[in-house]
């Protein structure tokens, strides 16, 4: 079943549910969208093969939902916020919450800003630089996304999200102002004032986030899952990580 909710500010967030039972609210990573980073990839199935309820949005400036091309409407607050919409639409009064990569981060969000609101919190593509650097090169990339001539895009990364976000039925200029907008970590000692159980899970070859050791033991219930061989691209729908997932929900 497909829906909308409007989120505070107005802006239309469009979003998925399959499956009954205990409700998971999957959040995709940047420049991906609900099909892309869950469906395809056989979470769906996985999910509601265990007895599981999916709720899937499409981030603001991804997907179906509406694309803003100002970045001061991509705030961490704002896109937690649209999370929450989508729960109260769905009377989700505390789902467990799954985020991957961009999606981590606002899984972080809601923990820190609305920790009501989730049972447990599942961190996919975030490791030990979100205590530390964080993303590299934010502008840069942003760069890359609205140049005309991508001959000047100077690093590998920045090359690698241009080609990420020229995949059809995505707009470059809603993602650059995604990217650019301001955000908010939280520092190890922040995170240490949390209750809920968390799961950190990133690939051994994950060079954008490092590992989940680090982060995952910021939190004072937190465990860490590195998936053998893959990196932040292929372990969003490796089978270790559906296991170790459902083996983390089961608990």
């Amino acid at each position: 079943m497909k829906a909308s909710v409007a989120a505070p500010d107005g802006v239309r967030i469009v979003y998925e549910c399959a499956g009954e039972g205990v409700p998971v609210l999957l959040i995709h990573g940047f420049a991906s969208d609900r099909v892309q980073n869950w469906r395809a990839p056989g979470w769906y199935d996985v999910l509601t093969g265990a007895g599981y309820r999916v709720v899937a949005m499409d981030c603001r400036g991804h997907g179906e939902s509406d694309k803003p091309h100002n970045p001061e409407m991509y705030g961490h607050d704002l896109m937690a916020g649209d999370a929450v919409a989508v729960m109260d639409a769905e009377g989700l009064e505390a789902p467990v919450v799954m985020g991957y990569s961009m999606g981590g981060h606002l899984g972080i969000q809601l923990l820190m800003r609305h920790g009501a609101r989730v049972a447990k919190l599942v961190i996919g593509g975030v490791g030990e630089t979100y205590l530390t650097t964080g993303l590299r090169g934010r502008s840069a990339i942003a760069d890359a996304l609205e140049t005309d001539d991508k001959s000047t895009i100077a690093t590998q990364v920045a090359r690698d999200f241009r080609a990420f976000a020229e995949q059809a039925g995505k707009d470059l200029k809603a993602l650059a102002a995604c990217m650019r907008a301001d955000r908010k970590l939280f520092t190890a000692g922040q995170l240490a004032q949390t209750t809920q159980p968390v799961l950190v899970v990133c690939g051994e070859k994950d060079v954008l986030t490092g590992a989940p050791d680090g982060l995952a033991a910021a939190f004072p219930n937190g465990r860490a899952v590195t998936v053998p061989g893959r990196d932040h691209m292929t372990t969003v729908g490796d089978k270790l990580y559906k296991q170790a997932v459902l083996d983390f929900l089961s608990q």
